[in-house]
């Protein structure tokens, strides 16, 4: 076992919807690196994967967004799916959470359509960022620099594109919470 991020622990967060590979894979490279995670929601119980075009897995939530901070967790993880990230970017708490990683200059991990959640934070202007690709327009006019890469990172920032992804975004996100606090990055409204 790798034991890279003992002692870190990382807050998945996400909600009925979620792309399942977008979720269980990560999670499972962050324990396998020695990370304790916990899946964040917006409800207690359990929340329902998509798996590409139908309902998936489900998965048990280990705290509500609401009864957590950014001060309990070292990182964050959002995986995408569409009805994922569209519900939690409409939670004002769940969006709340999100920018207090940033603040804190704490790593972030986005993938697939999570972006519309970072968006929502307002935590994209001036980053380099990627996503699925009909995202591109909302990050650009959300203040980012949209790419096609199958990776990129911007000050502890790791976005990624669809499923395909996973194996360059979980061994990227692994490098970057073993960072630690990233220092300078803030969210545009600091």
């Amino acid at each position: 076992m790798n034991e890279k991020l003992n002692g870190l622990k990382v807050a998945i967060l996400a909600t009925d919807g979620f792309e399942q590979s977008e979720l269980f894979e990560p999670k499972n490279a962050l324990e396998a690196a020695g990370a304790t995670t916990h899946v964040v929601s917006l409800k207690s119980g359990e929340i329902k994967g998509w798996d590409e075009k139908d309902w998936g897995k489900s998965i048990a939530v280990d705290a509500t967004v609401s009864d957590v901070s950014a001060d309990d967790y070292d990182a964050l993880v959002l995986p995408g799916g569409v009805m994922n990230p569209d519900n939690l970017r409409m939670d004002k708490t769940a969006v709340a959470f999100v920018k207090a990683f940033f603040d804190a200059g704490k790593p972030v991990g986005a993938i697939c359509h999570a972006p519309w959640t970072l968006i929502e934070a307002d935590v994209v202007r001036g980053k380099t960022v990627t996503s699925w690709s009909s995202l591109k327009t909302d990050l650009e006019n959300a203040g980012a620099k949209w790419v096609d890469e199958t990776v990129v990172t911007d000050n502890g920032l790791v976005t990624s594109r669809n499923p395909n992804d996973l194996p360059a975004f979980n061994e990227k996100i692994i490098e970057e919470f073993a960072e630690g606090i990233h220092r300078g990055r803030k969210s545009a409204t600091q």
